[in-house]
C-alpha cells in the first residue's frame, strides 16, 4: 500500500448487561450503491458475527445522518473524517449547527476516489473536461463540491471550467453519466455504482492526479485531510494504468452518550472481523487494523469505549 505524504431512527436504551444479549444497534449510511452504504453493510455483518444485532439505516447523504448520530438518534454512522470534523465544529455546510457530541469509534481504510469517464472517450486528464458537461450541484451531498474543487485545482482548474449538470447526490451523478448527460462523474473506487456504470457504458477510465507537493497543497486548500493514494492497473474498475488518486480518511463514528461497552464491542468486531468485512465489501482488503484504526483525527475525539479497546490491543499511545 502506497500513500502520498441499517437501522433504527430512535434512540435505543441499553441495559447494564452490555451486549451479551445481542443488543440492537443502528448504523447510518448513505443510499444503496454508495461507498458508505457498502461500508455500513460490511460493518453491520461483522458486528452481527460478533454478537451485536446491527442493522443499517440508509439516508441520502452524511449531511442528514451525521447530526442524527450526534443527537443520539442512532448509535453509529459511517462517513469521512473531514465532514465529521466540520459537523463537530459547525463549519461549512453545518455552519451555525455545531455537533459537539460527535465521537470517533475508529478510522478504517481511506476513501480513494476519482472522476470517471468513458474508456472509449478521448478524455485522458481532468484538463480535457474543460467546456464539457460535468456533474455539479450536489444539493443533498454538499461534501462533494469541495472534493471536486480539490481535484480540479491540481490542474489549475475550477468547477466553472465545465458546464454544470446539477444533481443531488453521487448516485444521481453516476446515473446522469450513464444516461449520457455528463462527460464524467465522481465516485469512490470500489463502490457498487462504479461497477454498474462500468458495465453500462462498456468500460470506464479513472482520471489520475500528479502526486506533487504543490498539488497536495492546493488540494488541501479545499479538503484539509486530503492525501494521494496509489492504485495498480486493473485493481479496480476504471484503473487502466498505475496511478495516483485523491483520497482521505473514512471512519465509523458515534456520539458521546453511547454506552462504553457497546462502542467497545463495535470497535472490537471491526478489528477482529476483517474476513467478514472483506467478504462483504472487497475494498476492505486494504484495511489493516494495526495501521488504520488509530490516527490523527484533527479536532475530533475518540469515544472512551474505543480507547479501551485500543489500549487492550496495544494500538493506543497516550
Amino acid at each position: 500500500m502506497k500513500y502520498y505524504v441499517a437501522g433504527l431512527a430512535a434512540t435505543l436504551t441499553f441495559g447494564a448487561v452490555g451486549v451479551a444479549q445481542a443488543q440492537m444497534v443502528g448504523i447510518a449510511t448513505s443510499n444503496p450503491g454508495s461507498i458508505f452504504h457498502n461500508i455500513g453493510t460490511a460493518v453491520a455483518n461483522a458486528a452481527n458475527e460478533a454478537g451485536l444485532n446491527a442493522t443499517i439505516q440508509p439516508a441520502t447523504s452524511p449531511n442528514q445522518f451525521i447530526p442524527l448520530v450526534a443527537s443520539g438518534g442512532i448509535e453509529f454512522g459511517v462517513a469521512n473524517l473531514q465532514e465529521v470534523n466540520y459537523a463537530l465544529e459547525g463549519q461549512e455546510w453545518f455552519s451555525g449547527n455545531a455537533n459537539p457530541d460527535l465521537r470517533v469509534a475508529t478510522l478504517i481504510m481511506p476513501l480513494v476516489e476519482a472522476i470517471f469517464v468513458r474508456a472509449d472517450s478521448d478524455i485522458m486528464t481532468h484538463a480535457d473536461l474543460r467546456g464539457l458537461p460535468m456533474v455539479d450541484g450536489y444539493t443533498a451531498q454538499q461534501t462533494i463540491l469541495p472534493q471536486l474543487d480539490a481535484i480540479y485545482a491540481t490542474e489549475g482548474m475550477s468547477r466553472a471550467d465545465m458546464v454544470a449538470v446539477n444533481v443531488p447526490s453521487v448516485v444521481a451523478g453516476a446515473d446522469a453519466f450513464i444516461a449520457g448527460e455528463a462527460a464524467g462523474f465522481i465516485f469512490a473506487h470500489g463502490a457498487g455504482k462504479v461497477r454498474e456504470a462500468d458495465a453500462a457504458v462498456g468500460g470506464l477510465r479513472a482520471l489520475t492526479v500528479e502526486p506533487t507537493d504543490e498539488n497536495l497543497a492546493v488540494a488541501r486548500e479545499h479538503w484539509p485531510v486530503a492525501f494521494f493514494h496509489f492504485l495498480e492497473a486493473g485493481s479496480m474498475p476504471g484503473v487502466t494504468e498505475d496511478g495516483w488518486y485523491f483520497a482521505y480518511p473514512q471512519l465509523v463514528f458515534t456520539h458521546a452518550n453511547a454506552p462504553d461497552d457497546v462502542v467497545y464491542e463495535m470497535v472490537k468486531a471491526i478489528a477482529e472481523g476483517t474476513e467478514t468485512l472483506r467478504a462483504t465489501f472487497p475494498p476492505f482488503g486494504a484495511f489493516d487494523p494495526q495501521e488504520h484504526m488509530v490516527g490523527d483525527i484533527g479536532v475530533s475525539e475518540y469515544h472512551p469505549g474505543a480507547i479501551r479497546y485500543f489500549r487492550e490491543a496495544g494500538l493506543w499511545q497516550d
